[in-house]
């Protein structure tokens, strides 16, 4: 991995508390965020849009033989999970491998993902948990 605090600090808002944006025209619903409406195009009006948290499972895998700097974590669970607001986006589910199936309910939390570099920065961002 390599350290980049800036691209860190960029997308922290985001990574933090689940915000994408949505297009106020057609009410469209984008995550992550868009600067603009890939349908209205430049007719779009595109704000901020706080997502709930929650979702369900629609599909997963189970990481077993994890890539380079994640080898401590496997084996680790990520799935791709339609938010109740619409949109689908992936994430790591911390649950025991038993209990995630596709069409369970997940729930948002605020976790440790990994230490990133020489210094040992520590990540955080959202993870999935069964409800």
């Amino acid at each position: 991995m390599v350290d980049s605090p800036s691209l860190f600090w960029r997308l922290k808002r985001q990574k933090y508390n689940l915000i994408g944006t949505q297009c106020i025209t057609c009410n469209d619903l984008f995550f992550p965020p868009k600067n603009f409406c890939p349908f209205c195009r430049r007719k779009g009006k595109i704000v901020d849009k706080q997502f709930s948290g929650r979702g369900e499972i629609i599909s997963y895998t189970v990481i077993r033989a994890a890539p380079q700097g994640f080898e401590i974590y496997a084996p680790y669970t990520v799935a791709l999970i339609k938010l109740e607001e619409g949109p689908t986006i992936s994430g790591q589910v911390v649950a025991n491998d038993k209990s995630v199936e596709i069409g369970v309910k997940v729930m948002s939390t605020f976790r440790r993902m990994y230490e990133d570099g020489s210094a040992g920065q520590i990540h955080y961002g959202l993870k999935w948990y069964v409800v």
